[in-house]
């Protein structure tokens, strides 16, 4: 098997796309974090450290998994 280089070009470019996606969606949730009632404030920082973590994961694992075909 060989590594995929459609694979490996979106995680490149998404490489440096998710760093813009995390200040500017830090940046709102700071913006709007003051109007929301409290229980929303928490879901909202939970669900947006959740997903970065995720995403950051997830692309820690496909460099991983395509460069080494697994």
């Amino acid at each position: 098997l060989l590594a995929s280089l459609p694979l490996q070009m979106m995680l490149y470019f998404h490489l440096y796309y998710f760093p813009v996606w995390f200040l500017a969606e830090g940046m709102m949730l700071q913006l709007k974090y003051q109007l929301l009632p409290q229980h929303y404030q928490f879901l909202l920082v939970t669900a947006f450290l959740i997903l970065s973590l995720a995403e950051g994961s997830r692309l820690y694992l496909g460099y991983v998994g395509n460069l080494q075909e697994k």
